[in-house]
């Protein structure tokens, strides 16, 4: 008797390398730059939807920057409450003196933002960028590519159906990319579409 391994298995800590850009290579250059100490400017702020990979930049940044840098980074800037609004404000002001960088990411530009006037400013003062949400070919891309990545191979008939199916954002579509893994292991069979419909019906109960 067989004993399916239905535990997700955890995906890749966010890195630039896996990053997918689409339409957002400038801003992922950039946010490269300025976690390696390379860039002129010394604030860069993000915004776009829930899943357009704002957190990814930011956490591949923390990663990537050295601690001299002195790189202060900060998601969600809309949540913060009052104290956090004051210390953002003031690595920004220092980030423009010279010392220290700043990442920052939120829902919206930043004029719309529900903050304290003199922040909502400073966050526009270095280069501000929108991630635009990826397209399908860019997410057919991706699946073949995490699929390579984890020595499967899966048929057009699977990537359409994943993304007709399922949840079309990149952590949702890597979760049942290491789901048909572990699946097609204890199985033993390649991926196909009726393996793909076992896996997930099994995974639902």
């Amino acid at each position: 008797m067989k004993q399916l391994p239905l535990a997700i298995s955890p995906t890749p800590e966010p890195t630039f390398d896996n990053f997918v850009p689409g339409e957002n290579v400038e801003a992922l250059q950039r946010v490269r730059d300025l976690a390696t100490g390379r860039l002129r400017e010394a604030v860069v702020y993000l915004w776009g939807a829930p899943a357009s990979g704002r957190t990814h930049l930011l956490r591949s940044a923390a990663h990537a920057a050295g601690p001299d840098l002195g790189l202060t980074v900060t998601d969600d800037v809309e949540s913060l409450d009052e104290t956090a609004q004051l210390a953002l404000f003031n690595a920004i002001n220092a980030a423009r003196e010279g010392i220290g960088a700043v990442l920052a990411s939120g829902a919206s530009p930043p004029a719309q933002l529900a903050l304290r006037p003199d922040l909502r400013t400073r966050l526009a003062w270095g280069l501000v960028y929108h991630l635009k949400p990826l397209t399908d070919d860019d997410k057919v891309r991706y699946l073949n590519v995490e699929a390579q990545r984890r020595g499967l191979r899966i048929g057009e008939d699977v990537v359409s159906y994943l993304l007709t199916r399922l949840p079309r954002d990149l952590p949702s579509l890597a979760a049942v990319i290491a789901l048909l893994d572990r699946y097609s292991l204890a199985e033993q069979r390649h991926i196909t579409l009726p393996l793909v419909r076992e896996a997930l019906k099994a995974h639902d109960k």
